[in-house]
């Protein structure tokens, strides 16, 4: 429990220092009373949010890969944005919205802009990469040859962006229209090229380097998303046989689970291959 306090703390603290230099009008929200847990947890959210609100790129409105609050970048990596982490930014806008910091029209703006940058941004079969440069749009490698779409951090963003089309669909004319670009960026991610003619889905491919990644996803892991969507698109399906031998290998996953029980799924999956 100390070291969760101590990273919250240090949460609020980072974020906290975004809030200084904010010139951006938000709502004014109603905080519980001191001494509650719930104040605590207002604190979390409302920190949280203003790093994907005040702490995004400009231009893409997305979520930095790395915000410094000093403004200097050793890496000269200010302009870099993350598919994946926007994702969860996307997420944190509905919360902020329904938790009154900014309002719906505020909301609705900033979403705007997203959405109209992953429009324009590069896209491999539908897939977003890991990393763009925020202002151009361009792919900016991950590694040497992670260059192309990430099947993953898609389906980071793909989760937030469908509940941003529930949450307007039924909305005011602007709003429905935000709603429909999201649902036709839903449906070009081409989940089934992403098979590679394999039953299981591959993480990257690039149109440099192809496949050479070669990082067939297995469970169990973060990436249990990315087969949901791909089982559910209603464009680029794929058929129950590439969860049951992919993600699942055919029952393997369930022994993997009883024998490493507590250990971190990233290690497992290290661990097995």
């Amino acid at each position: 429990m100390k070291k969760i306090a101590f990273i919250i703390c240090i949460l609020s603290v980072t974020t906290a220092n975004i809030n200084c230099n904010s010139t951006a009008k938000t709502v004014a929200s109603s905080k519980p009373a001191m001494g509650s847990d719930s104040v605590l947890f207002h604190l979390v959210q409302q920190q949280t949010f203003q790093y994907f609100w005040e702490g995004a790129e400009p231009t893409s409105g997305l979520a930095r890969e790395r915000l410094h609050v000093d403004n200097i970048y050793p890496q000269n990596d200010k302009s870099t944005v993350t598919s994946g982490g926007a994702g969860f930014g996307v997420m944190a806008i509905l919360v902020g919205i329904e938790r009154g910091f900014i309002t719906k029209e505020q909301g609705r703006e900033r979403l705007e802009k997203i959405v109209h940058f992953l429009e324009t941004a590069d896209r491999f079969h539908g897939a977003w990469p890991h990393w763009w440069n925020g202002e151009t749009g361009k792919v900016k490698p991950f590694s040497k040859n992670d260059d192309g779409g990430d099947l993953v951090e898609t389906s980071f963003m793909i989760q937030g962006l469908l509940c941003v089309r529930q949450y307007f669909i039924n909305g005011n004319a602007a709003e429905k229209t935000l709603a429909a670009r999201i649902d036709t960026l839903w449906k070009a991610v081409e989940f089934d090229w992403y098979r590679n003619s394999k039953n299981v889905l591959y993480w990257h491919w690039s149109p440099n380097n192809g496949w050479k990644m070669n990082f067939a996803v297995h469970g169990y892991n973060e990436c249990l998303i990315m087969y949901v969507l791909a089982a559910s698109s209603p464009t680029h399906g794929v058929p129950a046989i590439v969860y049951h031998e992919g993600w699942a290998e055919n029952g393997f996953i369930k022994k993997i689970r009883r024998l490493t029980a507590g250990i971190n799924s990233n290690c497992i999956t290290r661990m097995i291959r």
